[in-house]
């Protein structure tokens, strides 16, 4: 039976819980230096890269992106990066931040579809996302890999990632816990699923812990 690997295991906003907030120093480092991959909010204040969820409007609101590559780069961490871009024209100064600190296992998302472009056009990886709203990914040639959300519930999500597997793009999977609904019949629903190849899917979910242990991820 395949498994996800550890590094493909998308902590969603961190390894949160009890007196751990989601998007904080210690989320964040918790779910890198555990070997999680990562999924984390990008923003800007006053010409600097953030790591925030909602507009930013004091710096003492924030965590400094660079603070969390340097953390990465020091401590030779390998999960890959899930960037969500909450603000356009960021491109350039996520290229020279990710150039800095050599990170290689990263990719956008969530962009508009104009400023998708200037990802593209920098060479940076973008997911472009599909969904019962999206059918069909955006920039489809372009794109690096597929975002597969499911909002309500009411989407062939595990069949449409099946499908997906024959463009062999990396397919990031949003587990439903993101969006308040059980996650328990679609892990299983997962991992049954003769189409999809589990060793190269990424799973971004609220419970990281419980994912390596059900999917059996391993620190490669």
């Amino acid at each position: 039976m395949s498994r996800i690997a550890r590094g493909n295991i998308l902590a969603h906003r961190g390894s949160w819980g009890g007196k751990v907030a989601r998007n904080s120093r210690e989320a964040l480092s918790n779910a890198i230096l555990d070997g999680y991959g990562l999924e984390t909010d990008i923003r800007d204040l006053d010409g600097t890269l953030v790591i925030s969820h909602d507009p930013p409007k004091h710096s003492d609101d924030v965590i400094p992106f660079e603070w969390l590559l340097e953390l990465y780069a020091t401590n030779r961490c390998s999960g890959v990066l899930a960037l969500n871009i909450k603000a356009d024209g960021l491109a350039a100064l996520c290229e020279r931040a990710l150039r800095t600190y050599d990170i290689t296992r990263f990719f956008m998302f969530d962009m508009s579809i104009p400023d998708m472009l200037s990802y593209v056009k920098a060479g940076m990886p973008v997911y472009s996302r599909v969904s019962e709203y999206e059918p069909e990914p955006a920039l489809a040639a372009e794109c690096a890999g597929i975002w597969l959300d499911n909002f309500t519930g009411n989407f062939a999500q595990i069949d449409v990632a099946g499908r997906l597997a024959a463009s062999d793009k990396p397919i990031a999977f949003v587990s439903p816990e993101l969006h308040k609904r059980p996650h328990e019949a679609i892990w299983t629903s997962l991992r049954e699923h003769s189409g999809v190849d589990l060793s190269s899917l990424q799973l971004c979910t609220d419970f990281p812990d419980q994912a390596a242990q059900f999917f059996g991820g391993s620190r490669s």
